[in-house]
């Protein structure tokens, strides 16, 4: 595949920086939105707006993100994330931007990472600012709430699932278990947030020491992740895409590969490796 043996020449020369989407985590059991398992059309996330000014939207969120939390903290790695890491231990990866809020990188071994959406597994006040655990929260909901018995059917990329409206009604929120009475959230930024500034700083000066930008699973349809894309391309660093179906960075880029990550990845790994070792001992796609 040529876009494949351009994608090789280009890691191969080392100081990538990945950003990555919703697609990447597919494979773990998580859907996208505008992928194939892509949920858009279904699912309207939650906005900061309707979270901390209506109760109704809140406990709704907090009822079905309950649920649904418990499915992504479930999730392994798969092997695009193992691939990402292997690179990265290669020495050909300097620093990984997500937009995914789930984890796996950290998990599958990867360093330098920068959440830029934040982390579901934890949980911010805010009105302390103190920052706890998710498995706390769990574990204080569960209490408040020892009757709850909804199923999950089916889980978003957001950690949120859907529930009728009946099993919603009986929920219980549960306020901050620091000061007692501030309003929590998970540290992520919600639809209508937006990403702290020194967060979003550090993302562009990774983006403009690198050789090269690799995007992996994203659509790049927001401008959330879309404008690194477009400072690399105006600082005149290559840009390769890997991700199934067209993005909105596609003009932007050098290379376009449109295939499963999870086979595009370990293949990359082991090409420019020269073993597939280096990424967790899995074998090269076929």
């Amino acid at each position: 595949m040529e876009s494949l043996d351009a994608l090789t020449s280009l890691v191969a020369g080392g100081g990538v920086v990945v950003l990555s989407g919703a697609g990447l985590s597919t494979e773990s059991g998580i859907p996208d939105y505008r992928g194939p398992s892509g949920v858009a059309r279904r699912h309207t996330p939650m906005t900061y707006q309707a979270f901390t000014r209506d109760p109704v939207a809140r406990r709704r969120y907090w009822a079905r993100s309950h649920l649904g939390w418990r499915l992504i903290a479930g999730a392994a790695p798969n092997v695009g994330h193992r691939a990402v890491a292997g690179l990265q231990r290669a020495g050909l990866v300097d620093a990984v931007i997500t937009q995914n809020v789930d984890g796996l990188h950290g998990a599958a071994g990867s360093t330098s990472v920068i959440e830029l959406h934040g982390r579901l597994d934890e949980v911010t006040c805010l009105d302390c600012g103190n920052l706890t655990s998710r498995e706390e929260l769990d574990r204080r909901l569960r209490e408040a709430n020892p009757d709850f018995t909804a199923r999950v059917a089916a889980v978003n990329p957001d950690g949120d699932v859907d529930l009728p409206d009946e099993q919603v009604e009986a929920f219980r929120t549960v306020d901050c278990g620091i000061c007692g009475t501030g309003m929590v959230k998970p540290d992520v930024v919600f639809f209508g947030e937006t990403v702290p500034a020194q967060r979003v700083a550090r993302c562009f000066e990774a983006v403009e020491r690198a050789r090269s930008l690799l995007v992996l699973g994203s659509s790049l349809t927001v401008m959330s992740g879309r404008r690194f894309v477009i400072r690399a391309a105006k600082q005149g660093i290559p840009v390769a895409i890997v991700n199934q179906g067209p993005t909105r960075g596609d003009g932007y880029a050098s290379v376009c590969v449109d295939a499963p990550l999870g086979a595009v990845l370990p293949e990359l790994a082991a090409r420019v490796s020269g073993s597939a070792a280096t990424v967790g001992g899995l074998p090269a796609a076929r």
